[in-house]
């Protein structure tokens, strides 16, 4: 037997399901004159501006490659070998 307050908590999240639905199904502005963009400018994701890799970081990558090094293992070849790089710059040659 079902008490009361469970078929109002029943209830609630019945009116949730149906509720969110509406919700979901939001228009769009239509676009104004100062807003239209050509449609390849619409599809393209927006992208963060990439840092230039440094010669390090390629000569390290092509390593990797060649030991056909990937995932968890890569990423760990990689910061070992640009920190050993980075360690060989600062060390001043005599």
């Amino acid at each position: 037997m079902m008490t009361i307050s469970s078929r109002a908590a029943a209830a609630a999240i019945a009116s949730l399901f149906l509720v969110s639905s509406a919700f979901a199904q939001t228009t769009t502005p239509a676009p104004g004159p100062a807003t239209k963009m050509a449609p390849a400018e619409k599809m393209a994701p927006e992208k963060k501006a990439e840092k230039p890799r440094s010669a390090a970081s390629l000569e390290c990558s092509k390593q990797a490659d060649a030991k056909d090094v990937h995932g968890k293992e890569r990423k760990k070849f990689m910061s070992e070998c640009k920190k050993a790089a980075k360690d060989a710059a600062a060390k001043p040659k005599s």
